[in-house]
């Protein structure tokens, strides 16, 4: 039925529109700071790492690309890396120990002190992902969630979380690339536009 096909259509972009605006609007200060603090993390010479699952995989390798290459502006490449792009990292430690700790091992053997872990999950509840932040947590990284509905399990291990209110996961997915790009556009900002802007939380540094 082609009238109910476009009905599909006009109900998922309305509430997506609907889901987005509520979303920039609760977490709008809560982006900049993260923007910020994964700019001084690079300008300290660290690095950014994401992790997640499925969709949230495809996700976490995007945003990696995003600072590798660039985003908008022609600038140096920036280091972040996904942890969910090496096959045999993944078997090996699947095969090995547990699907649980795909991402935590990686992260305890690439992560240092002042780094930033992104763990991408519409639920909150991955238990790998989490198991990743909380890995990160004890190397003192800075550890920032992407999740769904109230954030789940994932608030308990992260410092900073950016929750999607709602329950629909395909919904949950399109903002957080939606913010994930402008994580990119404001790190980019504060890295290569406003850099006075960082002087500040980099005098301690000198």
């Amino acid at each position: 039925m082609p009238d109910q096909a476009l009905t599909i259509i006009s109900e998922h972009a309305q509430k997506g529109v609907l889901v987005r605006e509520k979303f920039f609007k609760e977490n709008a200060q809560v982006l900049v700071e993260v923007a910020r603090i994964m700019a001084i993390s690079l300008a300290r010479g660290g690095k950014i790492l994401f992790c997640g699952n499925g969709g949230s995989a495809a996700d976490a390798q995007h945003l990696a690309a995003e600072f590798v290459n660039r985003f908008l502006m022609e600038r140096p490449p920036l280091p972040a890396l996904a942890l969910t792009t090496d096959t045999s990292v993944l078997t090996a430690v699947s095969n090995d120990y547990s699907f649980n700790e795909v991402f935590a091992k990686q992260v305890k053997a690439l992560g240092q002190a002042g780094d930033v872990l992104v763990g991408i999950s519409t639920s909150g509840s991955s238990h790998n992902v989490n198991k990743a932040l909380s890995q990160a947590r004890e190397l003192d990284m800075i550890t920032v969630g992407l999740s769904g509905k109230n954030g789940g399990e994932m608030t308990d291990y992260c410092d900073y979380v950016l929750s999607v209110p709602d329950k629909n996961t395909p919904i949950i997915q399109e903002v957080h690339i939606a913010a994930g790009h402008l994580l990119c556009r404001l790190v980019d900002y504060y890295l290569f536009e406003a850099v006075s802007e960082l002087e500040k939380y980099l005098v301690s540094d000198e």
